[in-house]
């Protein structure tokens, strides 16, 4: 197993790389910054109080399950604002490569940016039926050409560098992504094993301690998305992009983003 890499420089300007390192929470944010990051309201998680394991998972899919839906063609200007670049309002930061792109550079050619679904969208086979297949707080904007070798890939430590995307790591059976974002992939996965519970009309998704799941309504690895939890804290940006969820669009949150304690809490 691979250790954790030194962060790699991105062509990103000063404040963006900021934003995405763990230590983007030392930079002094005005109110108006794209980057503040705001706390939940003080009542939000009121009903997940002292309680750890399958307790505390069961409430907070309790509070993050009343949410409001997208379409899939509504994903396209949410991932605007989410992934807004903050040295440039009018770019967006991609997830993988970390590049910043012109947010209306998007769609299906060659150095685009598409939809990324961090949990992959056939492991439970749910498409991009609104639901968990348009659920922005694992949807990414990502380039066209590094989406397609990650695949579907379930996200482990190993494998060779991809070329296109430095930092990032993958084999035939699980996809690495760059150190800046290892957290942000952790939390997004785990967001959506709460979430998404099978207690309506789609799946119920469970993370494991497995690669190659298929089809499953799985993802793994759990022991090594635990260890990127803990090693890559959230980032102002990735806080920033929760309010932003929570303010415009879904209104629910990630509670992983806000309580990273929260993630050895349930899966100890």
């Amino acid at each position: 197993m691979r250790a954790f890499h030194a962060p790699l420089a991105v062509a990103l300007g000063t404040a963006a790389l900021l934003a995405l390192s763990p230590q983007a929470t030392a930079t002094p944010l005005t109110p108006d910054s794209p980057t503040r990051a705001n706390d939940a309201p003080a009542d939000y998680y009121k009903d997940a109080e002292g309680k750890t394991g399958p307790e505390l998972k069961s409430a907070l899919h309790g509070i993050i399950k009343e949410s409001d839906a997208l379409s899939y063609d509504q994903v396209w200007d949410a991932l605007k604002a989410t992934d807004k670049d903050p040295d440039n309002a009018s770019n967006v930061i991609l997830l993988y490569t970390g590049r910043s792109q012109s947010a209306d550079d998007n769609g299906g050619g060659e150095d685009q940016w598409n939809r990324e679904h961090v949990w992959a969208k056939s492991h439970g086979d749910f498409g991009t039926e609104t639901g968990p297949g348009t659920d922005i707080h694992h949807l990414r904007p990502t380039d066209v050409s590094v989406n397609s070798t990650r695949g579907s890939k379930d996200f482990d430590a190993g494998g060779e560098e991809v070329g296109e995307a430095p930092g990032n790591y993958t084999d035939g059976d699980s996809f690495e992504p760059r150190d800046e974002v290892k957290g942000d992939v952790a939390r997004m996965i785990l967001y959506m094993a709460v979430r998404y519970e099978g207690d309506d009309s789609f799946p119920d998704l469970e993370p494991n301690d497995k690669v190659e799941n298929g089809s499953a309504p799985a993802h793994g690895r759990l022991s090594v998305l635990k260890k990127w939890n803990e090693q890559d804290p959230p980032s102002a940006f990735e806080k920033n992009r929760n309010d932003v969820i929570y303010d415009k669009f879904q209104h629910n949150r990630n509670p992983f983003v806000d309580h990273p304690e929260w993630v050895d809490a349930i899966w100890s």
